[in-house]
């Protein structure tokens, strides 16, 4: 009976064990934002966002000051206009006002959308080579080590190295 008992036990033990190494499983980490960042096809992307917005901004710009001039006009003639006249400019200074409102609102979503498009694939090619790393090296788990990215601690390994080698760079 003792002896049932002592093997039960070491049973237990080798089962518990077993679980045990099975159970960790390998952890890895990678600054996403970083990989990101270095990557040659982001900073094109940036560039191109950056030429886009200079084009829309330096657009709404204008139409600004062509607003401000029409109504510094129409303010230095009102006195000798008359009350009919100057409704009507006020009324074309609201629509000339209300139209660049919905020209910044079509550039802002004109930007976001161009943005979907071109960082889209980069950051879809990114995921790829972070999978095909952490299948190469057996790695279960890469968490996102970006500030704020949800990673409490650091310590495993960092696989931004390897990744940007299978990207080319």
């Amino acid at each position: 009976m003792k002896q049932i008992k002592k093997f039960a036990v070491a049973l237990v033990l080798f089962v518990a064990a077993t679980g045990f190494v099975n159970a960790q499983a390998k952890i890895a980490h990678i600054d996403v934002q970083k990989l990101l960042s270095e990557m040659p096809e982001m900073k094109a992307a940036d560039a191109e966002l950056k030429k886009l917005q200079e084009t829309y901004r330096a657009d709404i710009e204008s139409s600004m000051t062509e607003l401000r001039n029409k109504y510094t006009q129409y303010s230095n003639e009102s006195a000798s206009k008359s009350e009919e006249e100057n409704q009507k400019r006020a009324a074309e200074l609201q629509g000339f006002e209300k139209n660049i409102g919905e020209a910044q609102q079509t550039a802002q979503q004109e930007l976001q959308k161009k943005q979907g498009e071109l960082l889209g694939p980069i950051t879809e090619k990114a995921k790829k080579a972070i999978e095909a790393v952490a299948a190469a090296q057996g790695i279960d788990y890469v968490m996102d080590a970006t500030q704020g990215g949800g990673l409490i601690v650091a310590k495993g390994k960092d696989i931004l190295p390897e990744v940007k080698k299978q990207l080319g760079f």
